[in-house]
């Protein structure tokens, strides 16, 4: 005999609301139209992949997920709630596209990472030991636990990468994204930076969104995939947008998978 229990998880999954859902969204600089009726989900626990070639929109997307652009039309809601009316962004992190610093960059790894904590702690406050804590524990995170004492400026590109995305996980965020964040960083790094998203998602439960040019890793590793052109050509998975021939309408070439070490 069957028991309701079942039933009953089936109807609170049904009650939790996508982490980052976009409806009929558009948005344009002027008379250029970037983002042309945009509609998708991203569930918690996915690693959605977003490519696109380049000023297809990608980052413009971000930017409207994270309330930075208003769009011109359509909903963006964020845990269920409008862009508009969400206030909760400790529980968003973002990591944009990488800028190198300065070999004299006078701030410490510490400094920037818990810089991250300024929008809870209020402008002109000091950090408390709390703060401190958590900073030290996104640097322990990300694997650069060590280098908390020193200049950021110092580091390897791909250091400065896993400081960025400690100062991203400071407040402890359930989504996460983050724009082209292996531009600039060697082939070695960059296997290890895939390593440690997949096991934030993995191990700390974070969602994330990513914007690519590397298709090896998208069609390997993520869960979802999005080709965006202005448009969505295609969301689902990857196999599903290699079977479809998305790649190559969005390309507008044939598209083809190699097998390579990275």
């Amino acid at each position: 005999m069957r028991t309701s229990e079942p039933s009953s998880l089936v109807l609170r999954a049904a009650e939790i609301p996508p982490v980052a859902e976009l409806e009929h969204v558009c948005f344009s600089y002027g008379a250029e139209r970037v983002l042309d009726e945009v509609s998708l989900q991203v569930n918690r626990g996915d690693i959605l992949g977003l490519i696109g070639p380049n000023g297809s929109g990608k980052t413009t997307l971000l930017r409207v997920l994270l309330g930075l652009l208003p769009p011109t039309c359509g909903h963006v809601r964020l845990f269920g709630t409008e862009i508009g009316a969400f206030r909760q962004w400790e529980r968003v992190g973002y990591v944009p596209q990488k800028a190198a610093f300065n070999s004299r960059f006078p701030a410490a790894v510490s400094e920037v990472v818990i810089s991250g904590r300024s929008g809870r702690v209020g402008v002109g406050r000091r950090f408390s030991a709390a703060d401190r804590e958590a900073a030290r524990r996104a640097l322990e995170l990300v694997g650069v636990g060590s280098l908390e004492h020193r200049r950021i400026g110092e580091l390897s590109s791909g250091q400065q990468q896993r400081v960025l995305i400690a100062r991203a996980l400071v407040t402890r965020p359930e989504l996460l994204l983050l724009d082209e964040p292996t531009v600039g960083v060697d082939p070695d790094a960059q296997e290890q930076f895939y390593e440690l998203l997949l096991r934030l998602n993995r191990e700390e439960g974070v969602t994330l969104i990513l914007v690519s040019h590397d298709i090896g890793f998208v069609m390997r590793e993520v869960s979802r995939l999005a080709c965006l052109n202005h448009t969505l050509v295609f969301h689902g998975s990857p196999e599903e947008a290699a079977a479809s021939g998305a790649l190559a309408q969005m390309y507008r070439s044939e598209a083809w998978m190699v097998a390579h070490r990275h």
